[in-house]
């Protein structure tokens, strides 16, 4: 019995084996193809044969099209454009003369302290007189815009000072232990000490102008990055491919830049977001108090305003530049922000 069960299943095998061969070469002459076509001599490369078909990758690809993919971002980034048109490109094309346009009209008291409404009825519409006139008649918006271009160039300069040396020295610091000892003394010493206070000693000895401004913020500006790098080095100094670059030979320089950086580029980017903002804030706090630059930047224009903010139809004077400043400012801290966030392969997915 179990013979002619294993007859019929070979039988029926066979069966459905020429059956399925049959119905596979149907498929193959319905393509209408040669066998050339079909069949092609493939050459035994271990090379070729370990390539991984996949589209290609690219890090800062995937970061703008994750960045441009919310709609909030474009409008911000627009918003950031426009800023920086008005604070740098406008006074170039008026022909801006911090030293002349606002003392033009100081001998005419008709033209001191307009409001907007006033100030346009008078001359005509204008964006000269968007926020009115101020107290030597200077036109309000034009002072504003030209504070605006200094304290944006003024926080863009110390971000970027501050940002490389305490990235560079912060991933040096976290990497190797015999700069991690003396550096750490550094920054239990300096590090105690208030920043408000520093820079104010360094503004009060030397004198007030942009860079000197810019020595103060920077001098030990870098030291809390450099920290917070150092930190996020010393999680990931000890991982597999970097000891393995360390048994071949490779140098800590070498190694901290290529192995270790690369995969902090979203904090980075974060600290970027913060720094820059935080400058504009600094220096308006600075200026407002007294111990700003004597350029008229946006501080400074807010210290001035603020004596006549309790005037009734004066209060523009104060309240336009405290509102440029949080729009800058603002502005600035989202794009950074989504842009960090944006930097983060995980969000690449």
């Amino acid at each position: 019995m179990k013979k002619d069960e294993l007859k019929l299943y070979n039988e029926y095998s066979a069966g459905a084996s020429i059956f399925a061969t049959n119905e596979k070469q149907l498929e193959v002459d319905a393509l209408n193809l040669s066998n050339e076509e079909l069949f092609a001599h493939q050459d035994n490369n271990e090379l070729e044969s370990e390539k991984i078909t996949a589209p290609r990758y690219s890090y800062w690809r995937s970061v703008f099209r994750v960045f441009f993919k919310r709609k909030i971002n474009i409008f911000f980034l627009g918003m950031l454009g426009l800023i920086i048109v008005i604070a740098y490109i406008y006074p170039l094309i008026i022909g801006y003369d911090s030293k002349v346009d606002p003392y033009v009209n100081v001998l005419d008291h008709s033209k001191w302290n307009l409001m907007p409404s006033e100030a346009i009825s008078r001359f005509g519409f204008s964006l000269h007189w968007l926020f009115g006139t101020g107290t030597n008649g200077q036109a309000t918006f034009d002072y504003v815009w030209y504070g605006s271009s200094i304290s944006i160039s003024l926080a863009f300069v110390c971000a970027a000072i501050n940002i490389v040396v305490g990235v560079a020295l912060g991933a040096v610091w976290g990497y190797s232990k015999k700069f991690d000892v003396f550096m750490t003394e550094i920054f239990n010493v300096v590090g105690n000490v208030p920043y408000v206070l520093i820079v104010t000693v360094l503004v009060l000895i030397l004198t007030a102008s942009f860079w000197t401004m810019v020595f103060a913020l920077t001098i030990t500006g870098w030291l809390g990055i450099a920290f917070f790098i150092r930190t996020q080095v010393i999680i990931i100094r000890d991982r597999e491919y970097n000891l393995a670059s360390r048994c071949l030979g490779t140098n800590m320089f070498r190694i901290a830049i290529k192995n270790i950086l690369p995969f902090m580029t979203s904090v980075i980017v974060m600290l970027l977001a913060t720094e820059i903002p935080s400058y504009i804030s600094f220096e308006v706090y600075l200026s407002y108090i007294g111990i700003g630059m004597h350029e008229m930047s946006l501080g400074r224009i807010i210290q001035e305003g603020q004596k006549v903010m309790s005037l009734p139809g004066q209060q523009i004077q104060f309240w336009a530049p405290v509102t440029v400043s949080a729009i800058i400012t603002i502005v600035l801290y989202v794009v950074g922000q989504n842009l960090g966030d944006a930097s983060d392969p995980r969000t690449h997915m």
